[in-house]
């Protein structure tokens, strides 16, 4: 019993701590690193907009009807709320992004060289929450291409996650004994320039083709241990509704696979997406999940919460997974924003990512330790329900390795030494370890 516990403590020094009798275990100091968000932890958070606990959403914020004053004057509401419009009129040349944004030299160097290996895309609707004066917003800083895209540094890679390795057939990587990862298409609506699949997104090497597809649903079809399937990309909801109806169809079909998830950033960077018609096709394939990859509270926009609402009230459950960026949304304010109002769309926060080593990505990555702060500038100091699981994508195909604060301080003759979430130590009466036991 002991070794199994112990074994489950590896991140933490196990140390035997001895006390006087009659001395507290309480401490009144938390340790250095807690100290910041201790003492005045909401002092710097970032309030929620008032439309979050509205009936009634606005149909938009002031920003973006500049935008679309100034950029598409003549384009209709109804061609603006069509995200096949969004689609066919993504910002990807430099001379358009030259026209509605003040472009750096090193944005303007890597614009001019395509983008390095991935592609460059933004709806007009993302693209118009974007600083046009500020290049250093975390938004922009996300989407639009730097020349830092092109500097590769030690330990970075194409494919960091050996996801090719673990491919038994095109579109699956097959890791965890009990579900598949199946690549369905290689389009996004917006491009992040920190994307893990930068080696094949918008390359055209997954193309959503009904005999390509198959190849990938018979591998599923023959591996009864396959229960879970997570359908991504690219972004599987760039798909045609009646190509999504046909995919979710003959997955529901196979008796082994219990339920599905969808990973997407669609309903965050093209919010138009999601309309009546694609709620009523995912209804009908129950137990059907949904993980929304969400980066910076800024993306919360009226769009995006009506968006939320649509897919929460079809009873879908909604988690986010953000990746964790320097400049972007490594601070716990910051991070503690966007947690709040995912909650109040329905998104339970889900994973924190290390950002993965791929090529380039350099200048997005922050230190492990910066990710452990966020975690203990959220857990107790707000509701348990918004604190995600950091996670590290292991390097050469080890799958996602949670990491925690360091809670556990040690043992003495009574029990376990705990640190809670204000950094104090207390005393819990382990039965294994108290006094006597054998």
């Amino acid at each position: 019993m002991r070794k199994t516990f112990k074994a489950t403590m590896m991140a933490a020094p196990l140390v035997r701590h001895r006390r006087k009798e009659n001395e507290s275990v309480q401490t009144d100091e938390p340790p250095s690193g807690l100290a910041d968000h201790c003492q005045d932890p909401f002092e710097a958070d970032i309030p929620v907009p008032a439309f979050f606990l509205a009936r009634r959403l606005p149909p938009t914020t002031p920003k973006t009807r500049a935008f679309r004053r100034r950029f598409y004057p003549q384009v209709s509401d109804a061609e603006w709320s069509d995200w096949r419009w969004q689609m066919r009129n993504r910002i990807s040349s430099a001379e358009r992004f030259a026209e509605m944004l003040q472009l750096t030299l090193p944005e303007q160097v890597a614009l001019s060289r395509g983008g390095g290996m991935l592609p460059v895309g933004i709806t007009p609707y993302y693209c118009s929450l974007l600083d046009s004066e500020d290049p250093h917003q975390p938004l922009r800083r996300t989407v639009v291409p730097d020349q830092s895209e092109f500097l590769r540094s030690p330990g970075e890679a194409d494919d960091p996650l050996d996801e090719d390795a673990d491919s038994p057939v095109p579109g699956i990587v097959h890791r965890y004994p009990d579900r598949v990862l199946f690549l369905v298409h290689d389009t996004c609506a917006t491009y992040c320039r920190y994307c893990t699949r930068s080696r094949v997104v918008g390359h055209g090497e997954i193309l959503p083709s009904k005999d390509k597809l198959e190849v990938g649903l018979d591998y599923i079809r023959r591996n009864p241990q396959i229960r879970d399937v997570l359908i991504s990309g690219g972004d599987p909801l760039t798909l045609s509704d009646g190509k999504l109806d046909w995919l979710l169809g003959e997955l529901r079909g196979i008796p082994h696979v219990q339920f599905l998830r969808i990973g997407t950033k669609v309903p965050v960077v093209m919010p138009q997406r999601i309309d009546r018609a694609l709620v009523r096709i995912l209804k009908k394939y129950h137990p059907l999940w949904m993980s929304i990859h969400f980066t910076h509270p800024d993306e919360c926009t009226p769009e995006v919460v009506r968006a939320c609402r649509m897919l929460a009230d079809a009873g879908i459950p909604l988690g986010s997974q953000t990746v964790l960026l320097k400049g972007v949304n490594d601070n716990i304010p910051t991070m503690r924003a966007l947690v709040h109002r995912e909650l109040m769309m329905r998104v339970r926060p889900y994973y924190l990512y290390q950002c993965d080593p791929i090529s380039g990505s350099a200048h997005f990555r922050t230190g492990v330790d910066r990710g452990l702060e966020i975690i203990s500038g959220l857990r107790g100091w707000t509701t348990g329900y918004g604190v995600p699981t950091f996670v590290i994508d292991a390097p050469g195909g080890g799958g996602k390795i949670p990491l925690q604060p360091d809670s556990y301080v040690g043992e003495n003759d009574e029990g376990l030494l705990l640190r809670s979430y204000k950094g104090t130590v207390h005393c819990y009466p382990d039965p294994s370890r108290a006094r006597g036991s054998k």
